[in-house]
């Protein structure tokens, strides 16, 4: 998986994950990447900072504590926001509407075009992988330690956002 910074053509910036530059790409140019606070397809990729995750086995000993006046130092900054890029309740409520919704979308997506099966999805996704079961598109539940051995072992697998508190 990779993510990028993406700019519309409001100037909205945000990230999004693709499994590769080349499906960002593909989606990008069938209209599926949307701005989530306007919903444009208009979007871009944005500078962003290179992230180098460090070596595993290399042990940082340098703590860096936040100090007591770095609070009133953000404060300070966000201020300084200028007015195009400030978002209004409006904005963040209308970005959380569209979130929600393409939520459902994908959801309701999979549940149509997906079997479902249930408690079973982390050796079924496994069989999928190793030829052991029909290809086919699944959904179910899965323990943490059996998502992170699927995603280890190069299982490819997305969660399905869970609505039900969202759709009361």
């Amino acid at each position: 998986m990779i993510v990028f910074d993406l700019k519309c053509e409001e100037n909205h910036v945000f990230e999004a994950w693709f499994r590769n530059s080349d499906a960002y790409e593909q989606q990008a140019s069938e209209g599926q990447v949307e701005c989530p606070f306007c919903g444009s397809t208009d979007v871009v990729k944005s500078l962003m900072s290179p992230n180098i995750p460090a070596k595993g086995n290399i042990k940082s000993d340098i703590e860096l504590p936040l100090p007591d006046f770095a609070a009133d130092h953000m404060v300070a900054a966000s201020a300084n926001v200028p007015d195009s890029m400030e978002a209004s309740a409006e904005d963040v409520k209308r970005a959380l509407d569209h979130m929600h919704e393409t939520m459902k979308k994908y959801r309701n997506h999979v549940k149509k075009e997906c079997e479902y099966v249930g408690e079973n999805f982390a050796k079924e996704a496994r069989d999928i992988h190793d030829g052991l079961s029909e290809n086919r598109g699944i959904y179910g539940e899965a323990t943490l330690e059996e998502t992170e051995e699927l995603l280890t072992d190069g299982v490819d697998i997305l969660p399905v956002p869970g609505l039900g508190k969202l759709d009361s």
